[in-house]
């Protein structure tokens, strides 16, 4: 099933898209219902939550009395943490039960509040905020929820920055405006990237890439963007495997003012070609189905036997954000080419600028294609021709590749 982590701030509308993703299909997990699911009469939450605060939480018929745990709380970190301890292990496990009873091809939106404060992201296949402005989710406050500018001013501040939840986002729905204009993003999200999303990894395959190569200009967003896709795959990973893991951002998007294809290269780095078919299917349930037929890359001259240059190809199921998944044995030609090719752009700028230049022209040259793989069978001949110049970089500079794990 597709696994989507909806927040935003408070008053930011994030309860109104979560009602539009539930009407246009999606199982919606509300972590603010479980929450005080969780507590209610006869639980274990609000059992434990009397004996860490006291009787004095509950109301005249044995409830909780919300207006008094919070001011309890407000203001005081230590007994926040205490208080989100108790509850939010049992949110969770809620949640995870109400995911697992979701039928297969599902998309499962989990509407969390404090899904950036916890470190939730990278459980999800993509994180949607719900975003606008402090000054208009202030003035809602004010004007819906009857609250003093003070008031609503520490709410805010009491959650995670903006800015901490734009960098979290995959997707980012913009409401300043009217609630039709939230309601229609919503709709187009759905229709062109969670449902075909959904069908995607149900169906094991990657999206569809159509057209020849379009260069676009360097996105300072990319390396951001490339460590949320790595966090997510790592979290994917046999538990054992996830401290030894490494993952890099390779390609071109991985040097910074390079303009390239608005494609996300990443390396998983594995001890053998044969654990890399191990992950297959847990990298497919992530969103990155292996794609067949790909199981080397070009040899270079130096090592120009094929078997040196092994390796897995996995894609992204995801039809908004296109990711290529290298998976190659540490210490092997390929794995060691792609980092030192990406060190070497990034030290030495004329090598960058020669190397952008050989792309505008092969881009230029196989705009008509249907898909890229003219433009990137091109550029081998230039990657042989500088290939004594990477070398002699490399001893140059005594640079090593990386070992897993560091």
């Amino acid at each position: 099933m597709l696994k989507i982590g909806l927040t935003g701030g408070i008053a930011s509308g994030k309860s109104v898209a979560a009602s539009r993703l539930r009407e246009r299909g999606a199982v919606l997990v509300d972590a603010d219902a479980l929450a005080r699911e969780v507590v209610e009469p006869g639980t274990e939450g609000l059992e434990r939550i009397v004996a860490e605060f006291g009787v004095g939480m509950l109301d005249g018929g044995g409830r909780l009395n919300r207006t008094r745990l919070g001011e309890a709380v407000f203001g005081n970190p230590e007994r926040l943490a205490l208080l989100n301890g108790i509850v939010h292990p049992l949110v969770r496990s809620r949640a995870a039960a109400i995911v697992a009873a979701a039928e297969e091809g599902s998309v499962v939106v989990q509407d969390i509040p404090l899904l950036v404060e916890t470190g939730q992201g990278s459980d999800f296949h993509l994180v949607v905020v719900v975003d606008a402005p402090e000054d208009v989710r202030l003035q809602r406050m004010l004007e819906h929820r009857g609250m003093t500018a003070e008031a609503a001013r520490s709410r805010i501040a009491a959650q995670a920055t903006r800015e901490d939840r734009l960098a979290a986002a995959d997707v980012v729905l913009q409401n300043s405006g009217s609630v039709q204009d939230l309601l229609d993003q919503v709709d187009r999200l759905w229709d062109s990237r969670l449902e075909p999303f959904a069908r995607n990894l149900a169906e094991g395959v990657r999206a569809k890439r159509n057209g020849g190569p379009v260069l676009v200009p360097s996105d300072p967003l990319w390396p951001q963007q490339a460590q949320r896709l790595m966090n997510r795959i790592a979290k994917a990973l046999p538990v054992e495997q996830r401290d030894a893991a490494r993952l890099d951002h390779i390609g071109s998007t991985s040097v910074p003012g390079l303009d390239a294809k608005d494609v996300i290269d990443l390396q998983l780095t594995v001890p053998d070609i044969h654990a890399a078919d191990a992950l297959a299917p847990e990298l497919a349930a992530a969103g990155f189905p292996v794609v067949r037929g790909i199981n080397a890359d070009t040899p270079k001259a130096s090592h120009p036997h094929r078997e040196d240059w092994q390796k897995r190809f996995h894609a992204n199921a995801d039809p908004g954000r296109d990711v290529n998944l290298h998976i190659r044995a540490e210490g092997s030609a390929g794995w060691r080419f792609a980092l030192c090719f990406r060190d070497w752009l990034r030290a030495e700028p004329a090598a960058a600028a020669e190397y952008l230049a050989v792309k505008r022209a092969l881009a230029a040259a196989h705009s008509a294609d249907r898909s890229t793989a003219g433009y990137a069978e091109a550029k081998e001949e230039w990657f042989n021709s500088v290939e004594e110049a990477l070398e002699r970089w490399a001893e140059s500079s005594r640079w090593q590749p990386p070992s897993s794990g560091s």
